[in-house]
């Protein structure tokens, strides 16, 4: 799977989803830290990537339709999480993409379970 991972994704992350056969982008090796939401979007949109953040904004799914895109994957950790929960949420989700397609839908994840928002579900 062709994945972009936004700004706070460290090495370690990055190994996880390369290690697991992905192939792995980041906002900053593109030099767009600091790029509005829609420039991001629209990059992953034009490379056929999926995005990996850990940007509230992007769980909406009226201002980021998930059938638009590669897939939106939106990490959420607790309220002082540490590094290793990071890691323990990327992990899950490159568990799961190993089972079920990310393609056109809005995944959030948390530690140990997925939440998966469908187009269907947007009638």
């Amino acid at each position: 799977m062709k994945l972009k991972l936004d700004e706070n994704f460290g090495r370690r992350c990055i190994d996880i989803l390369i290690d697991r056969g992905h192939d792995v982008m980041t906002v900053a090796t593109q030099h767009m830290s600091g790029a509005t939401d829609e420039a991001v979007i629209q990059t992953c949109h034009s490379e056929s990537r999926c995005l990996v953040t850990l940007d509230l904004d992007f769980s909406n799914p009226l201002r980021f339709r998930p059938a638009d895109y590669s897939g939106i994957a939106v990490i959420r950790l607790s309220g002082r999480a540490g590094y290793s929960e990071l890691l323990t949420a990327v992990n899950t989700f490159a568990k799961a993409l190993e089972t079920e397609s990310i393609v056109a839908k809005l995944w959030i994840v948390e530690i140990g379970r997925i939440r998966i928002y469908r187009p269907e579900d947007e009638s």
